[in-house]
């Protein structure tokens, strides 16, 4: 079969069907086309840093938080750790039965260095069948509180890289929205989330403001860009966050002092490590 223009030439076709990206006569629909892009340009940011982390540790870790179907973590094996003799993907996934799809996969393809845990984000810090430092961190579009999670996971972990592209961040706006006539009254930066849509919109962009503070002050050196150009996907910031070990100096304060001014003291724990 003629190689699809889109498709790297080192990628699984069977893979790319299994995963219901490709149809079984090998075609992309515009979705799995713009799908399958998303997840290009990821393993694209992901690539070099996986080759820096080969460098110090020729057997590499790399958890997939709040996985899903598997997507991203299916194609890194594929493109990055099956031609290395070592390595490792763990999926990490609260429901089961995509966990149990995955490991069916993993099988059928003979992927034998893919792992996949059924467990929540506490589970997943303690159990024993995760090692206890990881390299790399990815969550991809892992709805709302579940990119906190991987933050969280990341951060026991000592993760080197944790490389996020959140979605659907409602808590935020659920506080900023329960806690609005009293904002009036605390501060004028209140008009900037007074109407529901901007509320929303407001609540999503804060969230990851907070986010990179907690990592900066955490000793993480943090990168924020787009993932894929707008028009493909509205869920397109992506976070790239690398350990250094020197926290930034104010980052704690200023995440304190946000979370005071915005009446957010409700979500300390969350944000406050």
């Amino acid at each position: 079969m003629t190689q699809i223009a889109e498709i790297r030439p080192n990628q699984s076709v069977e893979l790319l069907k299994a995963l219901h990206i490709l149809t079984r006569d090998g075609k992309l629909n515009q979705d799995s086309r713009r799908k399958l892009k998303q997840v290009y340009h990821l393993v694209n940011f992901i690539e070099p840093l996986f080759n820096e982390v080969l460098l110090q540790n020729p057997n590499p870790v790399i958890v997939d938080h709040g996985a899903g179907k598997s997507y991203l973590g299916f194609i890194l094996y594929d493109l990055l750790l099956k031609q290395h003799a070592t390595g490792q993907v763990i999926g990490i996934e609260t429901r089961a039965e995509l966990v149990e799809k995955s490991k069916q996969l993993a099988a059928d393809l003979h992927f034998e260095r893919m792992d996949f845990q059924h467990l929540t984000v506490e589970e997943s810090i303690t159990s024993n069948t995760i090692p206890e430092k990881v390299d790399i961190v990815t969550a991809l579009h892992a709805c709302n509180t579940a990119t906190d999670d991987a933050i969280q996971f990341g951060l026991k972990k000592q993760a080197k890289y944790m490389v996020l592209v959140p979605c659907c961040q409602a808590e935020v706006a659920e506080v900023l929205r329960q806690h609005k006539n009293e904002s009036f009254a605390k501060t004028p930066l209140s008009e900037i989330w007074r109407h529901p849509i901007h509320t929303r919109e407001f609540g999503s962009q804060i969230t990851n403001v907070l986010r990179c503070l907690q990592l900066e002050a955490a000793g993480y050196q943090v990168t924020v860009t787009e993932l894929v150009g707008w028009e493909h996907s509205i869920k397109n910031e992506l976070i790239i966050a690398k350990y250094t070990g020197q926290a930034r100096k104010n980052a704690q304060t200023r995440l304190e002092a946000i979370l005071q001014e915005l009446n957010l003291v409700a979500l300390q724990s969350r944000f406050v490590s």
